[in-house]
């Protein structure tokens, strides 16, 4: 029996709880009851250009394809790029960097009749998966309706790849009925290759080819300014929950003059609630919401911004990257290297296992293995200029020597788009 006649009946399944999991979500965040339609293949925007359509999950691949996306307009003004999200935080992320230059929708559940109709509604002549995006229903309906459909950016963990290997005729199928895939590093390749039984060149990761806005550093420097020029400044990035905590209590045990600490959650939606807790544990806090001019007695700024990450990392001294310290993966450590920052990470980088260890190895990055080692760290760090500047200095050689994916993903575009006019 076809494999994927189980992974179906078991999406019907679970049908009702696809609507009791997006009224969960809109607790936090209302978006999510947004265009609901679109997640069962009903759309409201009409392209009236053929279609290159990109997958880009939440925010993080969203930025990443901000160069990939440059790119094909550039060389494709005949062709309407259609991004698709799974996140409102993805979306909002789209709308910020593209307006109305792009078209935006949510991709539908993996439902075949939705997934039908998200085809034959847009009709896009390629289609692009970014990292680990591999629903098999949508695949099957590319591979039968002859739409290229590609993996690009591909990365599979060993943990994501022992769970496939679980169902390995299921995904063997998916990944057969894919016209090609190319993996971020030579272990991802053999992963996948493992699984699929096929040959997976090796592209890079695209998150390399991301350059820093010039009007996101002007505003860092505009921010650092506010800051206090000579102020250390530690930057906590896409923390996750949990970790805001960590830091909080641990930083009692720092020993740097004047230190200010700024936090950006991950996640929006959880603003009021790190708020919250910075106020329940004493400190003196601002929000950057406010625009105020920072406070000599401020310790703690909330970063409760969108779209200004590359700006609080050229404010700051050294940033310390989230999602490490609990056992969640991580979050994108090379922004933070392409800006010339020193980074530290914590124990939990399966997300970005190469890139964080490729970082240490080029004297980028340093691992902390728990809050208090890290406020440790700061202590020694904060008092060694020299040792900052070299490991900023060392971030920017690091990212690019490992630039020229998205020249590559173009490339293998291109070669289908022209099979596929």
């Amino acid at each position: 029996m076809n494999p994927r006649f189980f992974y179906t009946a078991l999406l019907w399944v679970l049908l009702p709880y696809v609507f009791l999991h997006l009224l969960w979500r809109a607790r936090r965040q209302r978006q999510y009851l947004n265009h609901t339609g679109e997640r069962f293949g009903r759309y409201a925007v009409t392209p009236d250009k053929p279609v290159i359509w990109l997958h880009v999950v939440s925010v993080g691949e969203t930025r990443a394809t901000v160069t990939l996306v440059q790119q094909l307009r550039a060389r494709h003004p005949g062709h309407q790029i259609l991004l698709t999200h799974i996140t409102p935080t993805g979306r909002n992320t789209s709308e910020q960097l593209y307006g109305d230059d792009v078209l935006r929708v949510y991709l539908p559940y993996d439902y075949p009749f939705a997934v039908r109709r998200f085809l034959e509604y847009f009709k896009p002549k390629i289609g692009v998966l970014l990292e680990t995006e591999i629903w098999f229903n949508l695949i099957d309906a590319c591979h039968t309706g002859n739409i290229p459909l590609l993996l690009l950016n591909a990365r599979l963990s060993p943990r994501s790849a022992r769970r496939y290997a679980r169902f390995r005729s299921l995904a063997r199928e998916g990944l057969h009925g894919l016209a090609l895939i190319a993996a971020q590093t030579e272990e991802d390749a053999l992963r996948l290759a493992s699984l699929g039984n096929r040959a997976v060149p090796v592209m890079g990761n695209l998150k390399f080819d991301i350059l820093p806005p010039p009007d996101l550093l002007a505003r860092g420097a505009e921010l650092r300014q506010r800051f206090g020029a000579l102020r250390p400044v530690l930057l906590a990035a896409s923390t996750r929950e949990g970790e805001e905590e960590l830091l909080l209590n641990a930083l009692e045990y720092a020993a740097v003059d004047y230190l200010l600490v700024v936090i950006v959650p991950r996640h929006p939606q959880r603003f009021d609630e790190v708020a919250r807790l910075i106020e329940q544990k004493g400190y003196r806090m601002q929000r950057r919401s406010t625009n105020a001019p920072i406070a000599a007695d401020t310790q703690v700024v909330l970063g409760d911004s969108m779209g200004e990450l590359f700006a609080y990392y050229a404010a700051c001294d050294a940033a310390f990257i989230g999602g490490s310290l609990l056992p969640l993966g991580g979050q994108n450590l090379i922004e933070a290297c392409a800006v010339g920052k020193p980074v530290l990470i914590g124990p939990h980088t399966f997300n970005f296992t190469q890139a964080a260890e490729a970082a240490i190895a080029h004297g980028a990055a340093l691992r902390v293995q728990h809050a208090d080692d890290l406020v440790h760290l700061l202590n020694v760090l904060m008092y060694d200029p020299a040792r900052l500047k070299a490991m900023g200095e060392a971030g920017r050689r690091f990212v690019e020597a490992n630039q020229g994916a998205t020249e590559r993903a173009v490339s293998l575009i291109d070669n289908l788009l022209d099979r596929n006019p």
